[in-house]
């Protein structure tokens, strides 16, 4: 479904990726995790295309070569709001809600480009049905939530656009414990209605615990890829990279 090729990007001139390599199969659940810094939000940003707004009429400048290709189309020169029509969406870091919005208003915003309006108003009940916290809310305003409130309706707001490739990244960031598990357990009832997952996580028990694949990113490169049985044996990485 997905395949990013070669992927090197540099901010003011300081490289964030070096020739970094994923791919993503329909259906599966890809997990990137490692240490702060080592590119992993950039990674997303690249994919979901929000780097290239950084060329237009902003001091911040990235430029980026290699290959982002989906289903089998090259998307790296692509406006999010195309890539967004392609079926990717992107869940970013500290969730950017709304904020003035309610819950509800977020929510039927996550299914704006959406024709199906039936369609959308099952996946509405779905959506309360995994964070029945929202159902509550739903007549609140997105800035009144707590933050594991909030993380949920970021993921949710995604959930609403149908994807067909979600991408989330750090869900489990400033969230207690226990919020954080049924944060990941909702990710993981997502994945089991067929949406395919790529998530950038911190966390890198809970990451491991879901994922079919995960690639380890540090200092902007690919130190290692595998099944979370093949990365936890080597305990070189276990101690350099994963912390565990």
């Amino acid at each position: 479904m997905l395949e990013v090729k070669n992927l090197t990007v540099h901010y003011n001139g300081a490289m964030a990726l070096n020739n970094v390599s994923v791919n993503v199969n329909k259906g599966e659940f890809v997990a990137v995790v490692g240490p702060n810094g080592a590119g992993k939000t950039t990674l997303l940003k690249a994919i979901s295309g929000l780097l290239n707004e950084l060329q237009r009429g902003r001091r911040e400048k990235a430029r980026l070569t290699g290959e982002i290709i989906f289903e089998g189309e090259r998307i790296e020169k692509k406006r999010p709001w195309q890539i967004v029509k392609k079926g990717i969406i992107h869940v970013p870091e500290r969730r950017r809600l709304f904020p003035e919005m309610s819950v509800y208003e977020n929510l039927i915003m996550g299914s704006y480009l959406r024709k199906d309006k039936k369609e959308v108003k099952k996946d509405l009940e779905r959506v309360y049905q995994l964070f029945p916290i929202l159902k509550e809310r739903k007549n609140q305003m997105a800035q009144t939530l707590s933050g594991g409130e909030g993380q949920m309706l970021a993921i949710a707001r995604a959930f609403m656009s149908k994807p067909k490739l979600l991408m989330i990244d750090e869900p489990s960031l400033g969230l207690a414990p226990l919020v954080k598990q049924k944060v990941f357990e909702s990710i993981k009832d997502i994945w089991s209605s067929g949406i395919t997952i790529l998530l950038v996580e911190q966390d890198v028990s809970l990451a491991l615990s879901l994922a079919n694949r995960a690639y380890v990113l540090t200092h902007g490169r690919i130190a290692m890829h595998g099944t979370p049985e093949e990365l936890m044996k080597n305990e070189e990485l276990r101690e350099m990279y994963i912390g565990i």
